[in-house]
């Protein structure tokens, strides 16, 4: 035998349980250990700088597979895969952390995957990037930069962010392609040599470089802004490096603004 609810009665049940949901939904895992008062004054949070990655694999089936799934190395992640046809692929998004980065630092952030979008491209870190993977790239970039509001000067390599450990994307990548579609930093023109007493590596500080591997931190440098070997400094990179620090501000800063 059943027994009907009185309709009036059904209502109230859905509303309450809607609203339960509803704060659950809204307020998340609470502290046991604190009273709950709740306040409309937050945000998600919110990522002020993008790490491009080169996969150095075979394919975007491999990279996707890798970016998935738990492999030799440990669990890899990134927000997305760009293909060498120009195809985006999201595995993360954008409000989550991915595991991309790992140690390492940018300037003041030294938790790089908690304030950073990853983008692997998907590039063997032998060959040239395709116009059309790089096309696709800098839409993408400029709809990051616009919905996120990271600052389109923050796209930097996973070179620079680790330069001990790290080498991509490498050489070969289009940095200042990037730069003339309005991302990255690129040394202007005509900036002419630095002063007496110009320091480079307080100028490869101020640009967001670390400067404890001094030697890894040129090599990064060059693949950047060369696309060269080498880890010792010379002349033209001191006027890069004065270029750069005329124009570029401090990367320092670990969190957006409210």
């Amino acid at each position: 035998m059943t027994t009907s609810v009185p309709f009036a009665c059904r209502a109230a049940l859905i509303a309450a349980l809607a609203l339960f949901l509803g704060g659950c939904a809204h307020s998340g895992p609470r502290n046991p250990l604190a009273s709950w008062v709740p306040s409309k004054n937050f945000d998600e949070r919110r990522p002020v700088v993008i790490v491009l990655h080169y996969t150095e694999q075979d394919s975007v089936e491999q990279s996707l597979d890798t970016l998935r799934t738990r492999n030799s190395g440990g669990r890899v992640s990134a927000h997305y895969l760009v293909g060498r046809d120009g195809k985006v692929y999201q595995l993360v998004k954008d409000s989550q952390r991915a595991w991309h980065a790992g140690a390492g630092r940018w300037g003041g952030i030294t938790d790089v995957n908690n304030a950073s979008i990853g983008i692997e491209i998907d590039n063997d870190g032998k060959t040239a990037y395709p116009d059309a993977q790089i096309e696709s790239l800098i839409v993408l970039l400029r709809d990051l930069s616009e919905r996120l509001r990271i600052p389109p000067a923050q796209v930097i390599g996973h070179s620079d962010l680790a330069p001990s450990r790290k080498i991509d994307p490498g050489p070969l990548f289009p940095w200042k392609r990037l730069h003339d579609a309005g991302f990255g930093i690129w040394p202007a023109e005509g900036a002419g040599d630095p002063p007496a007493g110009f320091d480079p590596w307080l100028a490869l500080q101020a640009v967001g470089y670390s400067v404890e591997d001094r030697g890894s931190t040129v090599r990064a440098f060059h693949h950047r802004f060369r696309g060269m070997e080498g880890t010792e400094l010379d002349a033209e990179d001191l006027r890069i490096l004065h270029a750069l620090t005329r124009v570029a501000p401090a990367q320092d800063a670990g969190a957006p603004s409210p």
